[in-house]
């Protein structure tokens, strides 16, 4: 009868010894997806934060701003456009070699 109480009394240590180890990992584990989750919520907030200000940055205004002052540019107007004739007939050519089948040249 000892030896069945002393088997019983060994079963119960380990049972508790598992349940408490089981709880700390469950408790662990509850911690570290809290934390996952208040990292999630701070990603996605700066995300959406950056994408407003993505935005902001390319209004038409500031773009036509940097590329007035920092890159020199100006507004095509008809006195500095320059048109270009084709007098080789480049574009014929093209449109005949596009209607040849693939694989085959001239």
């Amino acid at each position: 009868m000892t030896r069945l109480n002393v088997v019983l009394l060994l079963a119960v240590l380990a049972s508790a010894i598992y349940l408490v180890h089981t709880q700390y990992e469950s408790r662990r584990l509850f911690t570290e997806l809290d934390r996952a989750v208040a990292e999630a919520r701070r990603l996605e907030t700066e995300h959406q934060r950056l994408q407003v200000e993505k935005r902001a940055q390319a209004t038409p205004l500031r773009v036509e701003k940097i590329a007035r002052a920092q890159l020199n540019m100006r507004t095509a107007t008809p006195a500095i456009t320059q048109y270009v004739s084709d007098p080789q007939g480049v574009a014929a050519a093209a449109a005949a070699a596009a209607s040849q089948p693939a694989g085959v040249q001239p």
